[in-house]
């Protein structure tokens, strides 16, 4: 018998109000946002201390990008399986082992004493990443009910996800002035006590009925394969010949054909193909992608430029980034106000037409730009942050049967991660090519104005993608009857 939990009616028959939830409900929410909030801070405050990572380990650009690159492939590599796994052998369990999984190897990251060793433990920790996330948010998706309920929980979600980055940003900083281990050492507690809380809160599934229903490890196996082999020619494009990264791409196209040849024979394949019949799912897919490239892209050279160029602490530089923050507080106060005005599509559409904007203003930075000038890309990011993850999160899962929450999580998922891969590979590969490993003062700036043209291009192709949204314009429709709601 399934423990399900579910919101109360948002108003007395015949009244108005905002979607309220039972106590259980809330823990439950909870519980589940602390989880992604716990992810958050652990990506945030991994970027910032980045250079002190290499100053102590001596990482040259390329691996230093493989600290974070190694994270988001196990986590978007695995995503797919991760999602239909939680489809498959109940959501609670593949919430619960994994992140007990991702809290023993948050920790393990603090003891490395070389790259490799590093960079092993963060493609662990996303694997396990993998495998939460997804449960997590389908657990939302299958407990509270389709409408205004649901798309409420779920933009709260997604701010705490923004949340814990932006505090992850603060945090990171003041930990790496410590030194950097402690930033893998200080979330474990945190982390301890979210997973002993879900143990406690997150329902019993219905047993799944699995007869005949497998997981798929080819098809896993082949995407990630698939995956990892593409984003490792973009990121080795400027230090090889063109003949090998002509090699290396086929061979990860000729995988991604295979992956889809075993899912058009496989009797239980890991993504059901006619899903991508929905044209709403496709294209939130399509623009977090793009949108996800271009943001961890855009990260990852300002951090460069702040700590390495301009030689800003990394408390100084958490500061910097923390206007980004404000998504934290817009995403559940603003964000479904416009959402219940405009609808997805066009503020999606809002949110990504400022993200270029945002890109455009600190392309021409220069070596002694002041903060005030800077102030504008950060603050427009985390208004268009808000605008767009939490209403993408809606458009990827709205409609999708529940059997096949996990998997529309773990596609969107997977896109975000891909996405952040590809936007950290292209600028590094971008700005080493122009700048060399170190260079002059004026080679390192060419270097990051050169990059800094790959997550505009991004955005402004997500633009395109999201204008097609804009096509159908969806009425405003009824919350529809669920047998769950009192």
């Amino acid at each position: 018998m399934s423990s399900t939990v579910t919101a109360e009616p948002s108003a007395p028959p015949g009244g108005t109000g905002a979607p309220k939830y039972t106590g259980r409900a809330r823990a439950l929410l909870l519980v589940l946002s602390g989880a992604v909030f716990l992810e958050g801070i652990d990506v945030a405050m991994l970027n910032v201390a980045l250079p002190s990572i290499r100053a102590d380990l001596g990482l040259p650009t390329g691996q230093l990008q493989w600290v974070m690159s190694a994270y988001v492939l196990g986590y978007g590599g695995f995503m797919l399986l991760g999602g239909r796994a939680a489809d498959l052998f109940g959501r609670r369990r593949m919430f619960l082992v994994p992140l007990a999984v991702f809290v023993l190897f948050s920790g393990l990251g603090g003891f490395a004493t070389e790259g490799w060793t590093l960079i092993a433990a963060r493609l662990v920790t996303g694997v396990a990443a993998a495998f939460m996330t997804p449960a997590g948010l389908s657990l939302i998706t299958t407990n509270f009910a389709e409408g205004p309920r649901r798309d409420k929980a779920l933009l709260i979600y997604s701010g705490t996800a923004a949340g814990g980055f932006s505090i992850g940003l603060v945090a990171g900083g003041l930990l790496t002035a410590l030194h950097w281990r402690w930033v893998f050492f200080a979330p474990v507690a945190l982390a301890l006590l979210i997973l002993l809380t879900a143990m406690a809160v997150v329902p019993e599934d219905e047993r799944p009925d699995r007869a005949g229903r497998g997981a798929d490890l080819a098809g896993a196996l082949s995407v990630t394969a698939a995956i990892l082999l593409l984003v490792t020619t973009v990121e080795r494009a400027a230090h090889v010949s063109a003949a090998r990264t002509l090699g290396t791409a086929l061979a990860g196209l000729a995988l991604l054909c295979l992956f889809v040849l075993i899912e058009r024979r496989s009797a239980t394949p890991l993504v059901r193909l006619g899903i991508f019949r929905t044209p709403s799912l496709v294209r939130a897919n399509l623009v977090g992608l793009l949108f996800s490239g271009s943001f961890f892209g855009f990260q990852f050279v300002a951090v460069l430029y702040l700590q390495e160029l301009r030689g800003w602490s990394t408390l100084q530089t958490s500061f910097a980034l923390l206007a980004i923050g404000v998504d934290a507080v817009l995403s559940p106060v603003l964000t479904p106000r416009l959402v219940a005005r405009f609808g997805n599509a066009r503020v999606i559409f809002g949110g990504l037409l400022l993200t270029a904007l945002a890109y455009a203003l600190f392309l021409p930075v220069g070596a002694d730009w002041s903060y005030a000038a800077m102030f504008p890309t950060m603050i427009l990011l985390g208004v268009a942050f808000s605008l767009v993850y939490g209403p993408l999160v809606i458009v990827a899962t709205d409609g999708v049967d529940e059997e096949e929450q996990g998997l529309a999580g773990g596609l969107l998922y997977t896109s975000f991660q891909f996405g952040a891969a590809l936007g950290l590979s292209a600028v590094t590969a971008v700005q080493t090519a122009v700048a060399g490993e170190g260079g002059t003062l004026g080679d390192r700036l060419a270097g990051h104005h050169a990059a800094l043209l790959v997550p505009l291009g991004a955005a402004l192709l997500a633009v395109l993608a999201g204008a097609s949204g804009l096509r159908t314009r969806r009425a405003p429709t009824e919350e529809k009857a669920d047998p769950r709601t009192p």
